[in-house]
């Protein structure tokens, strides 16, 4: 059983950045984030395959997200430059013990609560 605690979100103006953290207990082969804005789907913005550190990223995000995990602190984090008002929305982390590791939404099966992020123009 994996437990995810997400924190960090807020309130930032576009360009800036913001750091998100999901505090995590359980083992499990990949971590990710994803986000959900209103009346849209949820979107794969990030994933981190842990046994190899193999990072991929959505076309939306790829070059301002960087998804890191440090096993010491149990924590995986999301740090996001450059923000736009697209990118508002409330983001989760989750997790899977399957060795399929991607953005697809069906691929996992723990998922923290959410943390809010809002970016003004």
């Amino acid at each position: 059983q994996v437990q995810l605690v997400e924190s960090g979100g807020g309130s930032v103006q576009a360009g800036g950045s913001l750091t998100l953290s999901c505090v995590y207990t359980g083992d499990s082969l990949c971590m990710s984030w994803f986000r959900q804005a209103p009346g849209k789907e949820r979107e794969g913005v990030a994933a981190i395959y842990t046994a190899k550190g193999v990072t991929v990223y959505s076309d939306s995000v790829k070059g301002r997200f960087n998804i890191s995990r440090d096993n010491a602190k149990n924590t995986l984090f999301l740090q996001m430059n450059i923000l736009k008002p697209e990118d508002t929305a409330i983001y989760n982390c989750a997790a899977t013990s399957s060795h399929f590791c991607g953005l697809q939404t069906a691929f996992y099966q723990y998922w923290g609560q959410g943390t809010q992020v809002t970016v003004s123009s």
